[in-house]
């Protein structure tokens, strides 16, 4: 089935992508974009969609049950292990040597290949620690 851009799609796209580093609960989303043409539906539904797309990914923080949302589709975030902080939900990219020696280590140790697409390790931020 083919999906189409709409305009509140595309708001919400656009939201996402300005904040590819956080992460949000489907009614942060709605508080964040209040007044720029998107319907609560339209994101809960929207939400749902780039989910099942692979745009964005389910995210959890640290003593929450609600679900989070992180936009993951941008070019540069393929192939990275990614770093999340349970504190305030922002993420970035492990460095390149940092996820080698885990990728290499696994294989030698435990006989395991790292999908690095589906990875992500949470911790705290140094922001946070402080």
């Amino acid at each position: 089935m083919k999906k189409y851009n709409t305009r509140q799609r595309q708001i919400l796209l656009d939201f996402l992508k300005e904040h590819a580093d956080e992460s949000f609960s489907g009614l942060e989303i709605v508080e964040k974009t209040e007044g720029s043409g998107i319907s609560k539906s339209a994101v809960y539904r929207n939400l749902s969609g780039l989910e099942k797309e692979g745009k964005i990914r389910r995210v959890s923080k640290d003593g929450e049950h609600t679900a989070h949302f992180r936009f993951i589709d941008e070019e540069h975030c393929k192939g990275h292990i990614h770093l999340s902080c349970i504190k305030c939900g922002k993420t970035g990219h492990i460095s390149d040597d940092a996820a080698k020696k885990i990728a290499e280590s696994l294989i030698e140790e435990d006989g395991f290949s790292l999908d690095s697409d589906e990875t992500v390790i949470y911790g705290i931020c140094d922001k946070c620690k402080s």
